[in-house]
């Protein structure tokens, strides 16, 4: 358990999507403030803004890692080190829930009409996302700590 993780969590049950939380937890240390990081993942939340794309909790992640780690020269070495750390997420991530696609995460699709209910109903963004959100919060953690 980590302490990033334990505040993406709580955030994430304040009401702010999977990407924010993320963000927000893991780009403290690189002086992303918490109304920064609401800003930059509004729309990746629920599938990059319920269109059935990658989950929030990855989309947060891979930001968080460029954060550490992006070109901002002529030296390439930090965007391969980001793809890099960001595919090895990617696996981890994978490996643990079977997917990064919000739908096949939820195991419904939050474009077709009455689905969010459903998932609403199932307590999916109780349960399921709170999960998504910690591990996301721990593999970054991990990856950024061994670098």
């Amino acid at each position: 358990m980590s302490a990033n993780a334990d505040a993406a969590v709580a955030m994430f049950k304040e009401g702010y999507n999977c990407s924010q939380s993320v963000l927000a937890a893991c780009g403290r240390q690189f002086g992303v403030t918490r109304d920064q990081a609401c800003h930059l993942g509004q729309v990746f939340g629920g599938g990059m803004c319920g269109l059935d794309q990658a989950c929030g909790a990855v989309t947060g992640a891979f930001m968080a890692i460029g954060l550490k780690y992006a070109k901002t020269g002529a030296d390439d070495a930090p965007k391969i080190k980001a793809h890099r750390l960001a595919q090895e997420f990617a696996e981890r991530f994978a490996s643990h829930h079977g997917s990064l696609s919000c739908t096949q995460l939820l195991g419904h699709n939050l474009r077709v009409p009455g689905e969010r209910e459903r998932v609403q109903a199932l307590g999916l963004f109780q349960t399921l996302c709170p999960r998504l959100v910690r591990d996301a919060v721990e593999i970054v953690d991990d990856l950024l700590e061994k670098e």
